[in-house]
């Protein structure tokens, strides 16, 4: 795409978003641009998803996301961020034409019959619904981790891809068939497990970044961990090893440092503030790092290590089924972020992590899902042509659009999609069991997108054939579930209606979904509790997320 069209999307999204005045903070994950914005009201949210370049739309506390896919995201971000520091004009007080600002201002769908729009509607009643009871501890925590980890994903994912290449011309080199790349691969090396070497002081300084301390002295606490020298230092009777502990000791020795940080300045004397705290910071953060939280949390990260093999490999197929088909209702309740730190030390102990194709399968279920749902809704051309737009960001494992756009308001396809992931997941355990083990050397991606970063115990023909087998039976079950079991007679007799015809009177919820469409499905303003994030990706996604992973 083109500098010009990146522009132009970032100048059709801006007015929508209430203008250059309404928004004061601008990010951007892998696959979402994320805007902290002043008043929500100012945004015209069936405008936004009308775009042609829009995913979707997911909110939570924190910031107001549209998902833009990967690769697009990254370039739309810097020409938005211009429009924004260059626009003067305040934010309009309220939506063109006399609209509602909040993009509620369709006219209402006539009784007995669906839309993609209406669907649209309810998948964000589900979400408003899910941010009332996201506000717990727990999961604001999680949420937390997510942001410290989420902006090493880019890193993670290049580095990954160079180990892959690296990884092939070790083979081609060591059989003999490309001895012109034995100069190269050293190179690739460096390159490739650079990035991981210094992980830990990555996330000392996003994690001070995070809870409110100065950034550089998080990472000069957790810097202490990665040290050579510390080789040198025993604690409880045993030689401590660099980068003992990982990114769980780099997390807790950056947390400790905002609180000494944060003493220091409410006692430490200005006229001294500057040459104090600074030491005071490093040297107790240090110490307690290097006499407590390195062999604790090395322990810790053996054991999550050990954990993960132990599962799949005693699990198998049961324990892949579990993973696969939960991790959907995971994301749903923001219960995904909290693998995120497993992930990363996982692939920063064996280089992959194991866990992460496994989950992937439910983005594999969500794709067979909607495959079944566009042929069995034939005549409702909207909800098609959702899914024609919505399926190649799926295939990819951005599943927002399907999961808000299509399964989750429908219900029944929600659940039926979890089933194909199981399905998937199961596939993939059973090889961990026998032999195969499948990993992955970044969080983030999914789908077809995690092709290049696979990485295992077995030759790469042998681990993508395992994944791509995983990801054709989380197709099929998904397909095969929701097709048979994803809709009740009384739901298709409402929903496959072409949207030109007329229709009965009949009771209806608010936003115009029939209120008797399915007794399972999540009514509007229901729903689960909120939590869908990046990464992730899942890569899912993602919520977060989730992906992602």
């Amino acid at each position: 795409m083109s500098t010009d069209q990146n522009r132009q999307i970032a100048e059709a999204l801006l007015p929508l978003v209430g203008g250059a005045q309404n928004v004061f903070s601008i990010n951007h994950c892998m696959t979402r641009l994320r805007l902290g914005l002043h008043d929500r009201s100012l945004v015209q949210d069936a405008a936004l998803r009308a775009l042609p370049a829009v995913l979707g739309l997911v909110e939570d506390d924190e910031a107001f996301q549209i998902v833009l896919g990967p690769g697009k995201v990254a370039r739309v971000t810097p020409e938005f961020r211009t429009l924004v520091e260059r626009d003067p004009h305040p934010a309009a007080a309220s939506a063109p034409d006399g609209g509602d600002a909040a993009g509620t201002d369709a006219p209402p769908v006539p009784a007995g019959h669906a839309t993609a729009e209406e669907l649209a509607e309810r998948g964000e009643a589900i979400r408003a619904a899910r941010r009332h009871r996201n506000a717990t501890p727990v999961k604001l925590m999680l949420r937390r981790v997510a942001n410290i980890f989420v902006p090493l994903i880019p890193a993670l994912i290049g580095c990954g891809i160079v180990a892959g290449i690296n990884g092939l011309l070790t083979n081609l080199v060591s059989s003999g068939s490309a001895q012109w790349a034995s100069g190269v691969v050293p190179a690739l090396t460096a390159i490739s497990t650079g990035f991981m070497s210094l992980i830990a002081v990555f996330v000392g300084i996003n994690t001070a970044a995070e809870f409110g301390g100065t950034p550089v002295l998080g990472g000069a606490a957790a810097a202490v961990i990665v040290f050579a020298g510390v080789s040198d230092v025993s604690a409880f009777g045993e030689k401590l090893a660099p980068g003992q502990g990982g990114v769980l000791g780099a997390l807790f020795a950056a947390l400790l440092a905002v609180h000494v940080e944060r003493w220091c300045r409410r006692r430490v004397p200005e006229a001294v503030d500057v040459l104090v705290t600074p030491t005071v910071t490093v040297l107790v953060a240090g110490l307690v790092t290097l006499f407590g939280l390195m062999y604790v949390c090395g322990l810790v990260s053996t054991g999550i290590g050990e954990a993960a093999n132990w599962l799949l490999l005693r699990g198998g197929a049961v324990a892949g089924f579990v993973l696969g088909g939960l991790f959907l209702p995971l994301v749903m309740l923001g219960l995904h972020q909290a693998l995120i730190p497993i992930h990363t030390t996982l692939i920063e102990q064996d280089g992959f992590t194991v866990l992460l194709p496994v989950l992937a399968m439910a983005g594999a279920g969500q794709v067979g899902a909607a495959l079944a749902v566009y042929l069995r809704l034939r005549r409702n051309t909207s909800i098609r042509k959702t899914i024609r737009s919505a399926l190649p960001a799926g295939l990819m494992g951005v599943g927002e659009p399907l999961i808000y756009g299509v399964s989750l308001p429908l219900g029944r396809p929600f659940v039926t999609a979890c089933v194909g992931g199981a399905v998937g997941g199961g596939v993939v355990g059973l090889f961990h069991q026998i032999g195969t083990s499948v990993g992955s050397t970044a969080i983030g991606p999914s789908g077809w997108a995690l092709f290049p970063l696979l990485k295992g115990n077995q030759g790469l023909g042998a681990i993508a054939a395992v994944y791509g087998l995983g990801m054709a039976t989380g197709y099929v079950a998904g397909f095969v579930a929701t097709y048979f079991f994803g809709f009740s007679k009384q739901m298709l007799a409402e929903l496959d209606v072409a949207p030109e015809s007329a229709r009965p009177a009949g009771r209806v919820v608010a936003g115009g979904v029939p209120a008797a469409a399915e007794p399972g499905a999540p009514a509007r303003g229901g729903g689960m509790p909120d939590g869908a994030d990046e990464e992730d990706g899942d890569g899912q996604g993602g919520p977060r997320r989730p992906v992602g992973v």
